[in-house]
């Protein structure tokens, strides 16, 4: 098996979520949430929300002044190209297409840019197989 999306998330501190959900009950709010909890630093994406997971809600990827390290995505795959765009642009490491998305336009401008790319998995299951946990600087 492939050892990529096992690395990026070993090597990666802080994840910008693009479409955390604000409904609790859906992947798109647990799956952060339980990131979030494994020491990860989670900046959430939502075009209407304001706070989630305790942090400040951006609209877009070019509105967080910080850097990312990885992009997840929990948008349809129709989107996952202009967010690709978007993690371009503002030099994230990787780009990661949660489990059911799959995008070839996304992988190629991934590609293009030099970032790592992983489509259909989930970073939850992904980080718990591997038994990934950051240090918490609390």
């Amino acid at each position: 098996m492939d050892d990529t999306p096992e690395r990026i998330l070993r090597e990666a501190t802080t994840i910008a979520v693009v479409g955390l959900s604000r409904d609790p009950g859906k992947e798109a709010h647990s799956v952060p949430a339980v990131m979030q909890a494994a020491g990860f630093r989670i900046i959430p994406v939502n075009p209407v929300a304001g706070t989630l997971l305790g942090e400040r809600v951006y609209r877009s990827l070019t509105d967080i002044p910080e850097p990312v390290d990885l992009v997840d995505v929990f948008r349809p795959s129709a989107e996952a190209a202009s967010v690709a765009r978007e993690a371009a642009a503002i030099g994230a490491k990787a780009l990661w297409l949660q489990q059911g998305i799959v995008s070839a336009e996304a992988r190629a401008i991934a590609a293009e840019a030099g970032m790592d790319y992983v489509e259909d998995r989930c970073v939850a299951v992904v980080r718990a197989v591997a038994g990934i946990r950051k240090e918490s600087n609390d």
